[in-house]
């Protein structure tokens, strides 16, 4: 039995062959490999996601340790050939296309090209807005993510449904700073709430 088949096996204790095939066949966009898009990528993975497009210029830095699905053995790697190595070992099956490149306006239609679902996983709000305006009039499932900083009650992350196809969590408002950095906890509640909608959307459930 194939590790792939390992996982597969296991999963269909949780959901019917209907159901992991509606899950295998969505093709998930993923801009961003940091806190993010790295714990969104592993809970994909591991709801039995196979198809996933993963688009980040960074490096992993000893920074991102805290809070990103990588390993000290991976500091200095591009972050989307790391994050590769570590899925594969959930899953060595998996239809997976990295892009070592900023996503930008003008490339974001190519680099995501036939996703059904993009999850907005980046720091910075003008990359956020920017992703946002070339999906929200599209019928890609948008979900993105902001305000999530700090170690504050992580019940004030809520899911907003802003239309049909367009989805934010977080607070809104914590940003992050010298007083109030990106920790793990915060960060994987964010990235597990934006994992949930995916997979309900998967199986026709939002």
């Amino acid at each position: 039995m194939t590790q792939q088949n390992i996982l597969r096996t296991g999963l269909l204790r949780y959901f019917t062959e209907v159901q992991l095939e509606r899950i295998e066949s969505c093709r998930i966009g993923i801009a961003g490999a940091g806190g993010l898009g790295s714990n969104c990528a592993v809970n994909l993975v591991r709801s039995g996601f196979r198809q996933l497009i993963i688009a980040d210029y960074d490096r992993v830095e000893a920074t991102n340790l805290n809070r990103q699905f990588f390993f000290p053995d991976q500091v200095g790697q591009l972050k989307v050939e790391a994050l590769r190595a570590n899925l594969s070992k959930l899953n060595p099956e998996l239809e997976l296309q990295t892009f070592s490149e900023r996503i930008t306006a003008e490339n974001a239609r190519r680099i995501f090209d036939g996703c059904q679902v993009i999850i907005e996983a980046f720091d910075q709000p003008e990359e956020k807005r920017m992703l946002t305006e070339c999906f929200y009039r599209s019928e890609v499932l948008l979900v993105a993510a902001s305000g999530l900083a700090g170690w504050q009650n992580a019940d004030l992350l809520v899911t907003r449904r802003i239309h049909p196809r367009f989805y934010v969590v977080g607070d809104a408002e914590s940003e992050v700073s010298t007083g109030s950095p990106p920790c793990a906890p915060r960060v994987a509640v964010a990235a597990a709430k934006q994992s949930n909608l995916v997979l309900a959307y998967a199986l026709g459930e939002l």
